[in-house]
Parts: structure tokens; sequence; C-alpha cells
């Protein structure tokens, strides 16, 4: 059985996997609500989800992680229905619900049997407008994320690190500052800019409804009309458009925290999801970390014995141009130093000498297998079109695998030289301090 699996995932990658455009039915109500529905009909299930166009990149400096606060108060109750209420009810029918923040936006999902889909439908649209925010409710919720930042990030290295690494990387975008918040933002919140970021947010004519599942279209476009389509217009939103000034010089930055192994990431910037570049460099990031044959792993994990591990992420789904990282964690007994270097040598040989045509043909088609398999899942094809109606437009799934098939080894070559550029990249170090702890 494992031999037949291990041969299925090889014709997987080694082979182009066949992809059908996708079919979404799309309505906007005369209140500005979006609807997106995709009728999948290979079982009894659908996943219903709320997606409002706002995130951490849309809150100001001093007030930071108001977009994730209000995530987790979403779950307090309303007048209607108290605290708790919301996942009780989606329990008791048989489903699961929870959410989401990114720089971008926040979602807010349910997975449940399609002929309960009213369910979850009455209850975001009652919360989308009747959520109760009292100043000690705010504060005390606060209180629960800034326990979560501690375990998240004050005490995580790794997650420290790339924290600091972002903050270092940007100098006027709000990409500078995790969607969780700074902590000291967090500690001096005050509960009206809470209050005042759901009433401008949280309104119809910024979200944006995505049912997928064995529904009927015209049944839930009728549902919807009925309940959302009673809420009021919210006050009309500019969207924040920023420009990253540009960078004159490499930075550096030292994070001294208690960890095992010493740490880097580099982080170099590149554009987002609607450039025609962003093809190639996703092909790139496969090639340098696309498994345990990828060109990071093979060298430094392998044969050279210097890392524990080596990878690269292209992370391109966001509106502005973000960042391409590569890091990696020393071995032990090695120095960070020595990392650094060999991740430097292998980017500078793909700048020197484009990847074969094999290495090109297997990275595209890793690519596409696994965007082609993620819609295997009512909500993991959801959050795919959510996440590109979000970024430019969800009809850019249906032309997404032909900008990828469409990549040369010269190509990625290119786009290497073009962007992994240490003269504007930033570069973080982990430097593991001993524990006071005995």
């Amino acid at each position: 059985m494992r031999i037949i699996r291990t041969f299925i995932l090889f014709i997987c990658i080694c082979l182009p996997v066949p992809a059908s455009a996708i079919n979404v039915r799309e309505h906007i109500l005369d209140n500005g609500l979006k609807l997106l529905v995709l009728e999948d009909h290979k079982a009894p299930t659908a996943t219903f989800q709320v997606w409002y166009r706002v995130g951490s990149r849309d809150e100001q400096i001093g007030k930071t992680g108001l977009s994730h606060l209000l995530e987790h108060l979403m779950f307090k109750g309303t007048k209607e229905n108290g605290p708790k209420t919301f996942s009780q009810t989606i329990q008791r029918a048989g489903g699961t619900d929870n959410a989401f923040t990114t720089h971008e936006h926040t979602g807010y999902f349910e997975l449940i049997s399609s002929d309960r889909i009213s369910i979850p439908l009455r209850l975001e649209a009652d919360r989308m407008q009747n959520l109760v925010l009292t100043p000690d409710g705010v504060l005390s919720e606060r209180d629960v994320v800034m326990e979560e930042r501690r375990l998240r990030y004050d005490d995580n290295p790794q997650n420290l690190l790339h924290e600091e690494v972002s903050a270092t990387a940007f100098t006027n975008h709000p990409y500078r500052w995790p969607v969780i918040g700074w902590m000291s933002d967090l500690k001096t919140l005050n509960p009206a800019d809470l209050i005042a970021h759901y009433r401008t947010y949280y309104a119809p004519n910024n979200a944006v409804v995505i049912v997928v599942g064995d529904v009927d279209p015209e049944a839930v476009l009728t549902q919807v009309r009925e309940t959302f389509g009673k809420i009021p217009r919210g006050p009309e939103i500019k969207e924040n458009s920023i420009t990253e000034d540009m960078q004159h010089g490499e930075k550096r930055i030292f994070v001294k925290k208690e960890a095992e192994l010493p740490g880097v990431i580099m982080a170099f910037k590149t554009p987002s999801l609607k450039h025609e570049d962003t093809y190639a460099l996703e092909v790139l990031g496969s090639i340098l970390s696309g498994g345990k044959s990828s060109r990071l792993h093979n060298a430094l994990v392998y044969e050279k014995q210097l890392a524990l591990s080596a990878w690269a992420s292209y992370e391109n789904m966001y509106r502005d141009p973000y960042l391409f990282l590569v890091g990696g964690t020393a071995a032990q007994g090695r120095e960070i130093s020595e990392v650094e270097k060999a991740l430097q040598l292998e980017i500078e040989k793909i700048k020197n000498a484009p990847p074969s045509e094999y290495e090109v043909k297997k990275a595209k088609n890793q690519i596409e297998a696994s965007f082609v398999m993620e819609q295997d899942s009512i909500y993991m094809l959801a959050k795919l079109i959510g996440t590109f109606e979000m970024l430019g437009g969800w009809q850019l799934i249906n032309t997404y695998l032909e900008g990828v098939r469409s990549v040369t080894p010269s190509d990625v070559q290119r786009v290497a030289k073009k962007y992994l550029i240490p003269e504007t990249g930033t570069t973080g170090i982990l430097v593991p301090l001993r524990s006071a702890k005995k």
C-alpha cells in the first residue's frame, strides 16, 4: 500500500494535473454585499464563509492588533445570541466553525450539512450588525490575545525572528507590524477604537459571502437576500493604497533569545499575486525548497550537513509587494555564518546559470498538483476563492495555472537576478542565549 501511495505521489509531481475552470455564480445585493456561490455535489455538505475586506494593513501606528482582536470578540455574542451560543449552535447541528485574520482580510467560516446551511447564514448576518461590545468585554478579551502573543511570538524564537525581520524589511508599509499587533499597543488599547473598527469595516458593502458545496445557488441567493439584504450599507471605505519607499542598502538585525540553535532568515522584496513575475517566483521557490530533493535541502542538510533545515518561501498572497524568504537553522556545532554563506551560494548558482528543464518541469508540476488537489476540499476551495477575490478577483484562479505553465528556465534565472539582491535585502540572525532556568 505504501508503494502504491508513493507511486501516485510521484505521478502527481512528475505529470501535469488536468484542471478545469471553476464556475462561480456571482451576485451583488443592493446594500453592496457580494455573494459567490459554487455548486459541488460530491457530498451533502457545504461551507458558509463571510470575508471582510479588513486586516492589519488597515490599522494605524499605535493601534495595531484591532482586526485580530475583533475576530476573537465576534464569538462573544449578540443581543439575540449570547456568549458561546454561536459555536454551540453550529456544533449541535453537526458542524464546525472558526475564523482567521491576515494582513489583508478577516474571514469566518462554518462547515455543515448542506440542508442546514440556513443556520450559519442566520448567525453570521446577526453578528455582522448586532455584536455586543462593551469596554470591559473588549479589555478582557484583549488580555487573552496578549497571552496568545506571548506564546506565539515572545516565547517562540523562530517566530520572533520572522516578526523582527518583517518589521525591519518595511519602512512605511503596515506589513511591518504583525497581524496580532505589538504588545505595547495591546496594553494601551482603547476599547472605543475597537468598537469604531467594527462599525466601520463590518458592513455588507465591505464583505463577501462565499458558499461552496451541495447547494442550490438560487435558493442560497434568496436566503442571503432575506437575511443580509436587510442590513444597511456601512460608510464608504477608501482603499488603503500604500507604496513602500525604496531601500538603499542591506539591513541586518540580530535577535538574542533563549533558543537551542541559531537561525537565519533573508528577506527580499518581491511583487505580489497580480504581477507577471509571480509565476516565475513561485517556481523559483519550489526549485529551492520543494521537498527533500530541492536545492537547499539537498545542499545544506544532506550533502554539507550544515543545517537541520533549509527552506525558501515566496509570499505572494498580498495586495502589495511582500517578501521572498530564504532561511535555515544551523546543525549542532555549526556556525550560523556557514549556513548563511551556503544559502547565498545556492542563490548565486541559480543567478549564474538557469535551472534545468527537468527542475522547472518538476517544480511546475508540484505547484499544479498542490493547487488542484487543494480544491478537493470544499473548505479549501472556498478559501481559495476568497483569497483571490480579496487580492484582485476570484477569476484569477482560472488563469493562475496558465501562468505557472508558461514559466521557462530563463524566467526563473531572470527573477532570481532581479529580486534576490543582497543590497536591498534584510537579514536576521537568531543568536541563542543560555537559559537562566536550571
